[in-house]
């Protein structure tokens, strides 16, 4: 007896310690507004961003990285961008906008990283925003046409409740560590597998690029009427041609349709997960998705993220070469906390180099992504890995210019 009640004492307690630190992964912090009142406490980007895995997004104003190509290696490029026109694949215009732009002639891309990485937000007015890093690097960043810039920030203040904050009333965002366990927050993570293409996909769940949490509502029509669904209340939803059949956690069916929560409007089931890329799965490939309790530690929390390195590597070239060093990736990417993009099928991937071990060029419209977990996947039709990428800066010491390579020269690069 005494046995048995220390055994369920110990499990208890096990259970206690594990879910007490599984809000870590929401996003937290302070937002100052300009009358100098401070709010604190987790924090919704919109009616969407809610983790740190999540991706905020701006433009770049101008790419810094021309000055170091030659007048000659600039008109080339200028040549080739303009014979394959303004590209503006799937990928980005259905979820974070086009990557790049030569309207201008500046060759200018995406600012793109999860909220983990970033320590502040500053608004500039609603077309400009000054980002901070964990790291303390700071971006000066375009906001006109990006949803993450000039939208209502709401944050569950823990005096106040949920405020939903204005834009032009916000003097800054403070990101912080968020504390174990919120008393006070906007919901429970969506948490579950989903099977397509004969696989199945474990990780936080984003439904129709939206609905992130158990408090959000799925919307459709069923055989009895108009339907709005808690999330949290949901066992299973399984695509059945262009309907839905929703399973409930008390065991009731529902077939659904009607709006793009639950038919073909529908823009795609996310999964995200620490060791996997963030994979985005079609409506038209997608099978079914089974929600889980989450129970345990999150993913990733914000301390993981406090240090943003730059991408380091070898890339060796079709001869054999082989150059080492800092490297800038498509004459943009940086640091390791930027990303990678790709098609996989029609599954699209999303990648911080971070997660990626080796890039080996396959084709002129195809790489193999080897991360560090050791899982490869091919991935194709996206300026990062086909022949529109703009090529690479390999910086072999502080004081040398660094060697522009052009990407159909390289043969594979190696990330420290």
């Amino acid at each position: 007896m005494k046995i048995t009640a220390y055994i369920l004492g110990i499990t208890m307690l096990c259970t206690s310690l594990t879910t007490s630190a599984q809000d870590e992964g929401f996003i937290y912090g302070k937002v100052y507004m300009h009358d100098d009142r401070v709010y604190e406490g987790p924090i919704r980007w919109g009616k969407e961003e809610v983790y740190w895995i999540d991706v905020f997004n701006a433009g770049k104003e101008k790419n810094p990285n021309l000055k170091f190509l030659s007048s000659r290696e600039r008109e080339e490029l200028e040549r080739r961008q303009n014979d394959w026109g303004y590209w503006s694949g799937s990928f980005w215009t259905k979820w974070i906008g086009s990557d790049w732009d030569n309207t201008n002639g500046e060759f200018t891309h995406q600012f793109s990283c999860q909220f983990g990485e970033l320590k502040s937000i500053e608004p500039d007015g609603r077309k400009y925003v000054n980002v901070e890093l964990q790291n303390g690097a700071k971006f000066s960043l375009l906001g006109e046409g990006y949803n993450d810039v000039g939208l209502e920030i709401r944050i569950m203040d823990a005096e106040m409740g949920q405020v939903e904050v204005e834009w032009n009333r916000i003097r800054k965002v403070e990101f912080m560590k968020t504390p174990k366990r919120i008393d006070n927050k906007f919901g429970n993570p969506l948490y579950g597998t989903v099977e397509a293409y004969g696989k199945k996909f474990t990780g936080y769940i984003q439904w129709d690029h939206d609905e992130r949490i158990s408090t959000d509502r799925l919307d459709g029509d069923s055989d009895d009427g108009d339907l709005s669904i808690e999330m949290g209340k949901i066992k299973s939803i399984e695509r059945i041609g262009s309907r839905s059949l929703v399973v409930l956690k008390s065991g009731r069916e529902l077939r659904m349709d009607g709006s793009n929560d639950v038919s073909s409007g529908h823009r795609g089931v996310i999964v995200m997960s620490k060791d996997l890329p963030t994979i985005d799965i079609p409506w038209s490939e997608f099978d079914k998705v089974t929600f889980n309790e989450f129970i345990g530690s999150p993913d990733l929390t914000y301390a993981d993220f406090s240090k943003q390195k730059p991408l380091t590597g070898t890339v060796t070239t079709q001869d054999g070469k082989t150059l080492s060093g800092k490297i800038v990736y498509d004459l943009d990417e940086e640091f390791e906390f930027e990303l990678l993009q790709g098609k996989s099928n029609d599954l699209e991937y999303i990648i911080p180099f971070y997660k990626v071990k080796r890039v080996e060029v396959v084709s002129a419209n195809r790489c193999l992504i080897e991360l560090k977990t050791g899982e490869k996947v091919s991935l194709e039709d996206a300026q990062d890995i086909n022949e529109k990428n703009q090529g690479l800066l390999v910086f072999s010491d502080a004081k040398s210019d660094p060697k522009y390579i052009r990407w159909e020269e390289v043969k594979s690069i190696d990330f420290k």
